[in-house]
């Protein structure tokens, strides 16, 4: 699905002086390479903090211990979505609240939203699902209203831009009061183990937070609050600097990508396939994702198996149907869309490295398939 080999060779110097800089200054922890790509984050972001930490998990974790949230309060999130949302919301004894998506860009749905407010809501998370950008305007008018915080899942969206009705544009993850992010390696920007960070412009939030990665610690061996063991690596940190100048041409060269696949399958009604505009600059393809209506999904899954092309079902399971975060709360009329996306939900490889030959011979083998 992803050819970080590939990448890596167009980068091998850039990642391996990084790399041996660390190695011979032995600042393995906290060091100034993780210092020196907060820096450069949060200036590529125009945010006024990065707070890094050791996986997008721990970031979303983290960004909830941060707003102080209480066992019991309930947090809204999306149905369609990777288990690692819900999961720190269950892990803080929050209550999740499960909402359906939106068929036309698989975001959460904004009804749904509105629909499920209590007076015991006190967050919501919006999930950038596969890298395009949530509506960020009426979630931070629905939060304005209701007096709710608004955390960003930006696990699978870093450098994609969201213009507000106002026609500024900013960068999706520093549009809520917090934001995190993965640098899991098949991100968009991916490091070679695991890593992740939080973004916020709220300078007491960020003092909590950096407090919150280290311990609880400001100063060594004083614990202020409670807190986890969540760090960037300094190995990590180089890697991701290496990368970073490198984002919007891996951003631009999967839009490019995306573009090349719909137009390819736009040719049978069966396929929907995303809508990209020109500018394309709210979507920045994690996962190219697209559905098979005519019921031949696992059909065409097996196909591509067998064909020796990689591709993935995200996700066969809505997670108001797993095990963990099951409640009777759930009915199964509440979650149309999500049910049904995940019925024809397949994800097609998506990297930096695809060309025109690899592209045709995906989207060949798709219509072969489902002609």
């Amino acid at each position: 699905m992803v050819d970080l080999k590939g990448q890596y060779e167009k980068i091998k110097e850039e990642v391996n002086a990084s790399i041996q800089d660390v190695l011979e200054n032995n600042t393995y922890i906290n060091g100034p390479l993780v210092h020196q790509f907060q820096k450069d984050l949060e200036d590529y972001l125009s945010v006024k903090h990065v707070i890094p930490c050791a996986n997008g998990t721990d970031a979303l974790q983290i960004a909830m211990m941060g707003l102080d949230l209480k066992p019991g309060d309930e947090v809204i999130t999306a149905d369609f979505t990777f288990a690692a949302t819900v999961e720190v919301i269950a892990l803080l004894q929050l209550t999740p609240v499960l909402v359906d998506v939106d068929m036309n860009n698989m975001n959460i749905s904004l009804d749904g939203i509105r629909k499920a407010i209590t007076p015991k809501t006190k967050a919501i998370v919006p999930v950038h699902l596969f890298g395009r950008a949530a509506n960020m305007d009426s979630i931070m008018e629905i939060a304005n209203e209701h007096n709710l915080y608004v955390i960003e899942d930006n696990a699978q969206a870093i450098g994609a831009d969201y213009t507000s009705k106002d026609g500024s544009k900013v960068k999706v993850g520093t549009i809520g009061h917090v934001g995190a992010t993965s640098f899991f390696p098949s991100k968009n920007l991916g490091c070679y183990g695991d890593g992740g960070a939080i973004f916020t412009n709220d300078d007491k939030l960020a003092h909590t937070l950096r407090g919150i990665v280290n311990h609880g610690m400001y100063e060594r061996y004083h614990h202020d609050v409670v807190g986890v063991n969540s760090r960037l690596d300094s190995i990590q940190a180089g890697v991701l600097k290496a990368k970073l100048p490198h984002l919007d041409t891996y951003n631009k060269a999967r839009q490019d990508a995306a573009r090349k696949y719909s137009v390819a399958l736009s040719v049978n009604s069966n396929i929907w396939a995303p809508f990209i505009c020109e500018t394309c600059d709210c979507h920045v393809f994690h996962q190219y994702v697209i559905r098979i209506m005519n019921g031949k999904r696992d059909g065409l899954l097996a196909h591509l198996q067998e064909k020796g092309i990689p591709c993935a079902i995200y996700y066969p399971i809505p997670l108001h149907s797993q095990k963990a975060y099951a409640d009777s709360r759930y009915k199964e009329e509440d979650f149309p869309v999500t049910n049904q996306l995940c019925k024809e939900v397949i994800a097609l490889p998506m990297h930096t490295e695809l060309d025109d030959e690899q592209i045709k011979f995906i989207t060949d083998t798709v219509l072969e398939y489902l002609k």
